[in-house]
């Protein structure tokens, strides 16, 4: 169990668990506990391969393509989902909101589970929790931003803004980053999409403080809670819980 508090919000490679294929009945994550899975696709397509159109594969083949990452997002989305539900991955039906935002069907599926999908190239993070809403994101790291002062100007919140600009320059493409995959993941737990949503709430802006909310337009801040993710030393990423504490089990899936 990864405690928010016990790594300043911070869930670390060493953090995440190793499962192996294939997989079985999962227990729920607990009221103010989130379950996150990261999935390298192309690791696991190894095993997938006859699957998605060719035969078993092995390590050097060529990357899956766009469609190829697709049916694997599904297929490994779904597959967890039903070992949560204790269901064929295949009997699960999911459905989106106006906005795009996944959910279980409820007219198919009795379950106050919840989940957020993130992709990055052929990586996934995938996120679970009980009765509480919850959102993450997965960036590339290294990956600068065009005028990161230019954008958080235009859409982020005056003090984030600010603290960004306060920022030293050979830190700011990490701090934007990580901003901005914090906001991602609150607006998606929030289901309303990023059109003006990303203005509405502040976060912190500081690499070296721990990840949190500090003001939010109509909502008390302290009723969520906040996480970065840094998966491996090419992704990190985020995870927002409409809670007031998050306890954090991480898990990686490899095949048999």
């Amino acid at each position: 169990m990864v405690e928010m508090s016990a790594h300043n919000g911070l869930v670390r490679p060493e953090d995440f668990n190793t499962c192996r294929m294939p997989l079985h009945e999962l227990d729920q994550p607990r009221p103010g506990e989130v379950h996150l899975w990261y999935l390298d696709l192309e690791k696991l397509a190894l095993s997938l391969r006859h699957a998605l159109g060719g035969e078993p594969g092995s390590p050097g083949q060529q990357p899956l393509t766009l469609g190829q990452l697709r049916f694997a997002r599904r297929f490994y989305l779904k597959l967890l989902l039903g070992s949560y539900l204790g269901i064929p991955g295949k009997s699960v039906k999911i459905n989106r909101s106006r906005r795009g935002k996944p959910s279980l069907d409820k007219s198919e599926h009795q379950s106050d589970l919840h989940f957020s999908i993130a992709k990055s190239g052929n990586r996934v993070l995938i996120g679970f929790s009980c009765a509480a809403m919850l959102g993450v994101d997965l960036e590339p790291i290294g990956r600068g931003a065009h005028n990161p002062l230019g954008i958080a100007q235009r859409y982020f919140s005056a003090v984030e803004a600010k603290g960004l600009v306060l920022t030293s320059p050979d830190r700011l493409d990490e701090a934007f980053l990580r901003v901005w995959a914090c906001k991602e993941s609150v607006v998606k737990a929030s289901g309303q999409g990023i059109a003006n949503q990303f203005c509405r709430f502040t976060v912190e802006t500081n690499p070296d403080q721990p990840p949190a909310i500090l003001e939010f337009e109509e909502e008390d801040p302290a009723q969520w809670s906040l996480a970065v993710v840094q998966a491996d030393d090419s992704f990190m990423g985020a995870v927002a819980l409409h809670h007031r504490r998050m306890q954090v089990r991480a898990f990686t899936l490899t095949p048999s």
